[in-house]
């Protein structure tokens, strides 16, 4: 045992990272890839969504520092002038769910989904016919202001009824600041059209590359 305190001892005055392994008929300690393993978030509980008495959801905190996957764009120019989305849609993926989704290429119970609206940027060099506009780097689509925030939640016991346990909110179809909850839109508003369309689990992933890289292959 004194030998086993004296090698312990020895690696922390010299500040190294190894892995000690007992010579006294003991069981060995767990390794630094072991110990790293248990700690990441890969290995953690899901951060699953905070909801209000009344079961409205609480819009989610920092969002915008959760995983960006991508930005889908239907300009009104595209789709004979009234695009049914014609905002950019910003997504971040809540990173616990988003690590769970690479190990196992399954969205977990718990996951959150966030879309952020932003407006196509407008201005003296933008084009009326188009929408788009003329920038240092050519002709297109610049996002402009934020516009709304949406969330998509899978929680299969909170949502026994709705196909998937998927539920979809929206914090305002506005600039900020967004509200503070919100309520479930009805299956037919979103739930239907995802089940019908997306790729995996009820999401789109077929039109984000970071969702389909992450994927185990």
């Amino acid at each position: 045992m004194a030998r086993c305190i004296k090698l312990l001892t020895s690696s922390a005055i010299l500040g190294l990272t190894v892995s000690v392994l007992s010579a006294c008929g003991g069981a060995s300690a767990p390794t630094i890839s072991q110990e790293a393993e248990a700690q990441s978030p890969a290995a953690s509980a899901i951060n699953r969504a905070a909801y209000t008495a009344e079961g409205a959801v609480k819009r989610p905190e920092n969002w915008r520092s959760w995983i960006y996957v991508g930005t889908p764009l239907t300009p009104n120019a595209l789709n004979g002038g009234e695009a049914p989305f014609p905002e950019f849609h910003n997504v971040y993926v809540e990173p616990s769910a988003f690590a769970a989704f690479e190990r196992t290429g399954e969205w977990p119970e718990g996951t959150q989904i966030a879309k952020e609206l932003v407006l196509v940027r407008d201005g003296s060099t933008c084009f009326e016919d188009t929408g788009a506009c003329a920038e240092v780097s050519g002709v297109g689509y610049f996002q402009g202001e934020f516009q709304g925030l949406e969330l998509t939640v899978k929680d299969t016991a909170r949502y026994a009824d709705e196909p998937g346990g998927w539920a979809y909110y929206s914090f305002g179809h506005k600039a900020e600041p967004y509200a503070a909850t919100a309520t479930a839109f009805p299956t037919a508003s979103c739930n239907s059209c995802h089940e019908t369309n997306a790729a995996t689990d009820f999401v789109f992933t077929q039109f984000y590359p970071v969702l389909r890289a992450a994927a185990p292959k």
